[in-house]
């Protein structure tokens, strides 16, 4: 028998059997990373993005944390879709992310312990977040694994970039630094990653209190729609 397709209307997302075809892969892809990206298209998980993005080594930090909980959440969510009844399926999601979540704390608790003093609450908050729970409900439910892995791997991607680029500028407009804090991710041997830009730069501290994140956040989204706008023409 050939695979169905059908559509639903209100999530927008395609439901179809077999193997992620590379037409459909090249679209999850682009999705994940420009056309539906989850921070500056779809404005989700604005909390931790916002907050922890003081620096650029905080950003790729709860950035890897997402990428492996949504790839995770997406894989068990699509190999169990079929076993899981519908009145039960939020909750189930829940369960699924925030055991992965759990393991994932505790690991870098184990292992790094400075950053995650320093992500805080933020880590136990990926179980909340929008973007994860959006994508299981929207895609991961719908669709075979590889498909599923394949988006969840592309929306947390795209979701840390957004994160690396506004600690980046954040702390380079703050500090004018980049990599400043490696060591905290990285161990003692990224002691000197640290980048200066400028000599006896007094900073700009707008850039790095809570106002900063907003402006900067405001900015990249301006610019991707500058480059949208000119990619139509």
């Amino acid at each position: 028998m050939t695979d169905t397709i059908t559509v639903d209307d209100s999530l927008g997302e395609k439901i179809e059997g077999g193997t992620c075809a590379p037409e459909e892969c090249k679209k999850i892809v682009m999705d994940g990373l420009w056309h539906n990206n989850p921070g500056l298209v779809q404005l989700l998980g604005l909390c931790p993005l916002l907050a922890v993005t003081g620096n650029f080594i905080n950003g790729l930090g709860l950035g890897i944390a997402t990428i492996i909980t949504l790839t995770a959440s997406n894989t068990i969510i699509s190999f169990t879709r079929n076993w899981v009844r519908k009145e039960i399926r939020i909750p189930y999601y829940v369960l699924v992310i925030a055991s992965i979540v759990t393991v994932i704390d505790l690991s870098m608790n184990a292992f790094s312990p400075e950053l995650h003093s320093v992500l805080g609450i933020f880590i136990p908050l990926i179980v909340t977040n929008c973007v994860i729970i959006g994508r299981a409900e929207a895609f991961a439910s719908r669709n075979k694994i590889p498909r599923a892995a394949l988006d969840g791997f592309m929306m947390g991607l795209g979701f840390t970039l957004v994160l690396v680029a506004l600690g980046g500028m954040r702390e380079f407009i703050g500090n004018g630094t980049l990599f400043s804090d490696a060591a905290v991710m990285f161990g003692s041997q990224a002691s000197n990653w640290t980048i200066r830009f400028f000599d006896n730069y007094q900073g700009l501290l707008l850039a790095i209190l809570p106002p900063g994140a907003f402006l900067g956040m405001g900015f990249l989204i301006a610019m991707k729609n500058v480059v949208d706008k000119k990619l139509k023409k």
